[in-house]
């Protein structure tokens, strides 16, 4: 302040921190401690990044050797959002002296995971799972049930290890985020084609929506206060979902007849008691994905004359169409039915098909170019075959996806004689920057 001339009136007028607040900061007896937050609008006013001083804030958060909450939970979120590891390894290291502040650590895990700021939150809950001894403690759960949320976004082996580490505890989740758990448990799976562990956690998910349900149906009959766990989504999609996920398992073990049951689980769901508008709407959607997999079953096991009233429903509904053509064109491949009228009659969403978002979405549209190959191939077109395994190879390079990596390596190679110097060359380079990642 000497050095700037800053007089307490001016610096309260730089900073917004009222005067009468400064002067106690500054020549209280003792000082008043400041929050993360003035010490933020004192870096600006002195001309300084943010981050100016962190390293003498811990001194602002111990009172008698006891850590304030409200200001260290603040410190920690802040030095996470600003990269400044170094004091949060030595904040950390001072707080885990007494094990009672692992649930700091997890506090500001969860306001950073609640930002959306995942990976800024993964050190917190490492902290908490190293260090705590309960595995059964709420906060040590929910650090694992965090970091397995977060390897959704990862690659294909990053995810599958993920599964494996979260998954015995998935059981001591509160009901509400067990439903979520198991949801996302199932969609990961899927991603993974691992049919049978899509069906187990679509079964558990399944029982367990239809004991939430029951149980609230029950509190309502009898005038109970409501206690429907809060969770991402109606309580009504958990439940479709449950058969849904297995019908799909089903269908891709090749069990079509038992996945027809799972799919008639899902088509009608207007009984379903528990609803609010959100609810409304999901009914409709599980009755269309319903029409839409009892067309998809059908033409896996070869009834091949129900494609003239598949490709109206494609049209019909636009959203269909990517996971609908994968279908068509595997059935194609299997029973050996001509498709490029139904090729050009969709070629315009063809061509959106690399704009595709969500996981699921971007898994559709890679099978979609593999399975295209392989009917080009059967056709003898196999520059345009060779043209479609480039690009499920750029796909499996964005998603990690190793088997379907291997498998378009080897469908290349065994059309090798058939490729251009310039398809080799692309071959080559992608096969090189993936080689470089492992």
């Amino acid at each position: 302040m000497k050095l700037k001339g800053f007089t307490i009136s001016k610096l309260s007028e730089l900073t917004g921190i009222n005067s009468g607040t400064l002067s106690t900061i500054f020549n209280g007896k003792p000082p008043r401690p400041m929050t993360i937050r003035q010490l933020d609008q004192l870096a600006i006013a002195f001309g300084h990044e943010p981050g100016w001083l962190y390293e003498l804030y811990p001194e602002e958060c111990i009172t008698e050797d006891k850590f304030s909450r409200p200001r260290v939970i603040p410190y920690l979120t802040r030095c996470a959002e600003l990269g400044r590891q170094d004091c949060i390894r030595e904040t950390a290291s001072r707080l885990l002296e007494n094990p009672k502040n692992i649930k700091i650590l997890f506090s500001v895990a969860e306001q950073l995971f609640e930002k959306g700021k995942w990976k800024e939150s993964l050190p917190f809950y490492l902290l908490v799972i190293d260090n705590e001894k309960d595995s059964y403690a709420n906060h040590f759960v929910m650090s694992q049930y965090r970091l397995f949320r977060v390897a959704e976004g990862m690659n294909a082996e990053e995810k599958f290890k993920a599964v494996i580490r979260f998954e015995p505890y998935r059981r001591r989740l509160p009901e509400n985020h067990q439903l979520d758990a198991l949801l996302h448990l199932a969609k990961i799976c899927y991603t993974l084609r691992r049919w049978e562990d899509v069906g187990k956690y679509a079964d558990e998910l399944r029982e367990l929506a239809t004991i939430v349900y029951e149980d609230e149906l029950r509190r309502r009959r009898i005038n109970k206060p409501s206690e429907l766990p809060k969770t991402e989504r109606p309580l009504i999609l958990y439940y479709g979902q449950g058969y849904l996920l297995k019908a799909v398992a089903l269908k891709n073990m090749g069990k079509y007849e038992e996945a027809k049951l799972y799919t008639n689980g899902y088509a009608d769901l207007s009984w379903f008691e528990i609803r609010d508008p959100e609810s409304e709407a999901e009914v409709e959607k599980y009755r269309l994905w319903a029409l839409a997999n009892s067309y998809t079953l059908s033409m896996s096991m070869g009834n091949i004359e129900v494609l003239p009233n598949y490709l109206a429903f494609l049209s019909q509904n636009p959203k269909e169409i990517l996971p609908g053509l994968v279908t068509i064109i595997k059935a194609a491949n299997e029973f050996d039915f001509p498709i490029e009228s139904v090729l050009e009659r969709f070629s315009e969403d063809i061509e959106g098909f690399g704009n595709t978002q969500g996981v699921i979405e971007q898994t559709h549209h890679l099978h979609f170019r593999y399975h295209l190959a392989v009917y080009l191939f059967k056709k003898g077109k196999y520059s345009e075959g060779l043209d479609e395994i480039l690009r499920c190879l750029a796909l499996t390079n964005a998603s990690k996806d190793f088997d379907y990596f291997k498998s378009c390596i080897g469908l290349f190679w065994s059309h090798l004689q058939h490729a251009s110097d310039v398809q080799k060359t692309i071959f080559q380079r992608v096969v090189d920057e993936r080689s470089e990642e492992r």
